[in-house]
């Protein structure tokens, strides 16, 4: 996948969740929830875009390490509104799952750029 491709993706994703969170009820826990998730989930887009202009390596690495920790945290709060009862999981599958391969091809790519192997 191209970087361009990514930060389509990534941006997409962000898109979709915004989307969901608008249809949610609104109540002081789901705001509380809602507003952490579409703060991650836009963060993976934001923070990928960053990576592409590291002005090194490690600088990339740690740029990376962000969205790997972003995408991450976007699916524990789609894992909590399921857990919770507060959606069902077929109405979140589609981002479930896009954030579960989000943080699997940003570990991929940390792996490779640290030359295969994860500190």
């Amino acid at each position: 996948m191209t970087p361009d491709e990514m930060k389509g993706r990534t941006r997409k994703f962000a898109i979709a969740v915004i989307k969901f969170a608008r249809t949610l009820p609104r109540d002081p826990v789901t705001d509380v929830i809602v507003r952490q998730l579409v703060k991650s989930s836009s963060s993976v887009g934001a923070n990928y875009r960053a990576s592409c202009r590291a002005r090194s390596k490690p600088d990339f690495i740690a740029k990376l390490g962000i969205v790997e920790e972003e995408s991450d945290e976007s699916l524990f709060w789609l894992e909590v509104l399921v857990e919770a009862g507060m959606v069902k999981a077929e109405a979140v599958a589609k981002l479930l799952d896009e954030a579960e391969q989000l943080v699997r091809i940003i570990v991929a790519a940390i792996n490779t750029a640290r030359g295969g192997h994860r500190s």
